[in-house]
């Protein structure tokens, strides 16, 4: 099947955190605060899923304040942190939205990961992604985690579904009018 058959189902978009939604970067300091950098285009291909009534969540395993700062500022209501084991969330989670697993594009970088991409209809890292990922992906994105790979796939899912032009035209290009 096609990515872009594939895109066209999907309803529910599950991200990594670490590696994906950041660079991958753990920085702390001496006072034990934990400093994690979010790409805002990222942040802009998230809110124009939501917009397009496609639903955003987030699965991780790390726990960190500064996640759910970023997931509340982003109005991702489906956050998961601190699951090591992975794919039983996620199985509770599209059982709780009613979302079929050919709904799901799920989005990770690392081995931790991999249970979650094999349920999913779409299965995506960002470029610099684990090499062992690759046989059971559908896409990697042209750019590394937490600088841009979750834009590019929030485009390439709106595109497939055919809501890119609408959404770019009713938010952006009225506005210069």
């Amino acid at each position: 099947m096609s990515f872009d058959v594939r895109l066209t189902k999907i309803r529910l978009v599950v991200l990594d955190v670490d590696g994906v939604l950041s660079d991958g970067s753990i920085v702390i300091s001496q006072t034990g605060e934990l400093f994690k950098s979010f790409n805002v285009r990222d942040g802009l291909g998230i809110k124009l899923l939501q917009r397009a009534g496609i639903e955003v969540a987030i699965l991780t395993g790390r726990t960190s304040e500064i996640v759910a700062r970023r997931a509340a500022e982003l109005g991702i209501r489906q956050v998961e942190q601190g699951k090591l084991e992975k794919r039983p969330t996620l199985l509770r989670m599209l059982e709780a939205l009613d979302i079929r697993p050919d709904e799901l594009a799920y989005m990770g970088d690392d081995l931790p990961d991999l249970p979650c991409l094999r349920v999913a209809g779409f299965a995506a890292t960002p470029k610099n992604g684990s090499d062992a990922l690759t046989p059971y992906v559908h896409w990697r994105s042209s750019f590394d985690g937490g600088r841009g790979a979750v834009r590019e796939l929030a485009e390439r899912i709106l595109k497939a579904q055919g809501k890119w032009d609408e959404l770019v035209a009713s938010l952006y290009l009225s506005q210069g009018q």
